[in-house]
């Protein structure tokens, strides 16, 4: 039990600053009429547990937050029933500390949208313990219901091309960010894939068959899921870990390393607090791409907003999220004429940008032009059904 408590204050001290962060990206589509529904696809227990959420706590952050981190603290102590099963105890004991602080795991936690990743990695360890426990119907059954929850196929981002990155943060966690620019070519990903199976395959018949069967299943987790953050993983490479620290004598090096870890991640949880302090680092990461510029500027004051979208339309004049990202920030200052100039070439260059319809809607009604935003309005709902403000909007106008 001890083992266990200090197992849950660690992921608590590491992540429970995540409690005062707030929404963020695709967390919006929360309050959507989509997601205001129980059931869904490709993730229904995902769904389901965020209509839940919904359901309890509106729009306040903190509870959505609240869960996330509970579903990590649930996830760490499966993961020890699973290491203590598998691995001395002393390497067991640092395997779990590792998992449970490691900086690679702030986005899953952080990250409201990303909770799919610990749903499904506390069904891939049910299904591992019940394995090992000697439950294989039930092993069968929590299974059946991570493949429920995980798309297909799966995009096998790890091995296409991130993988080098993934291990380089795991051992060595810094030059983290949300929008990473990855350029490692796949045969190298690809090769490090093979040196990792050959060194399994050298050391193969030292394991006996139940640690070849529960290894399997270990090599497996590092392909769930395929895209985002990826706790599964990170179980595979801190049980790995675990082990070695556990040949060095003494303990001191391996909580050193926990602590270092949770130093780290404690760090990361307070990036992802602000848009902004998330994007400047997105940004400066990666100062080639344009999507953190346009997520940043949400987060500035219009001045600086505007004068960061111009010099980023330098780099990209025909991505179409420049202008609408313009259009809105000029919509919020009340320039609606301009505003309805940058939203026209925004839809010109992306006729399926519904948000963009909507947002030079609400500038033509504020310009008096009602015959054209109520068009807008419709064809925003045209384009996404479940975007409620431009119904809210159309609502508004028909009582003009």
């Amino acid at each position: 039990m001890r083992a266990r408590l200090l197992l849950a204050a660690a992921a608590l001290t590491a992540f429970g600053g995540s409690l005062v962060g707030g929404f963020h990206l695709d967390d919006y589509a929360i309050f959507s009429g989509a997601s205001r529904s129980p059931f869904g696809w490709p993730h229904p227990l995902t769904q389901f547990l965020t209509w839940l959420n919904y359901q309890l706590a509106g729009r306040d952050a903190i509870w959505y937050h609240a869960v996330n981190l509970l579903l990590h603290v649930g996830a760490v102590l499966l993961a020890y029933e699973c290491l203590r099963r598998i691995l001395p105890a002393t390497a067991a004991g640092l395997a779990a500390g590792i998992f449970a602080v490691h900086p690679l795991q702030a986005e899953a936690v952080d990250y409201i949208s990303a909770r799919v990743a610990m749903v499904v990695a506390i069904l891939a360890f049910a299904a591992m313990l019940a394995w090992l426990v000697g439950r294989r119907w039930v092993a069968m059954a929590f299974a059946a219901l991570l493949l429920a929850e995980i798309p297909a196929p799966m995009r096998a981002y790890a091995y296409a091309g991130g993988a080098l990155r993934f291990l380089r943060l795991f051992m060595f966690p810094w030059g983290f960010t949300i929008a990473p620019d990855i350029r490692e070519p796949v045969w190298l990903s690809l090769a490090a894939a093979v040196a990792i199976v050959g060194v399994a395959a050298w050391r193969w018949r030292k394991f006996s068959m139940k640690s070849r069967l529960t290894w399997l299943l270990v090599g497996l987790l590092l392909l769930i899921p395929g895209t985002g953050p990826n706790p599964a993983a990170v179980f595979a490479f801190s049980a790995a870990a675990g082990l070695l620290l556990a040949r060095i004598p003494g303990r001191a090096a391996g909580i050193a390393m926990v602590v270092i870890f949770a130093a780290i991640g404690v760090s990361r949880t307070y990036v992802w607090m602000s848009d902004e302090r998330l994007w400047r680092e997105a940004v400066r990461r990666a100062p080639e791409l344009v999507e953190p510029k346009i997520q940043l500027a949400k987060s500035l004051r219009a001045a600086d907003a505007l004068d960061l979208l111009n010099r980023t339309r330098q780099q990209a004049p025909y991505n179409a999220e420049i202008p609408a990202q313009i259009g809105k920030v000029l919509l919020d200052e009340q320039q609606y004429e301009s505003a309805v100039d940058e939203l026209s070439r925004a839809v010109a260059l992306d006729p399926r940008n519904a948000l963009a319809f909507n947002n030079r809607g609400v500038a033509l009604a504020a310009l008096g032009q009602f015959p054209a935003a109520a068009a807008d309005f419709n064809q925003a709902l045209v384009l996404d059904p479940h975007l409620a403000e431009a119904r809210e909007n159309l609502k508004r106008l028909a009582v003009r």
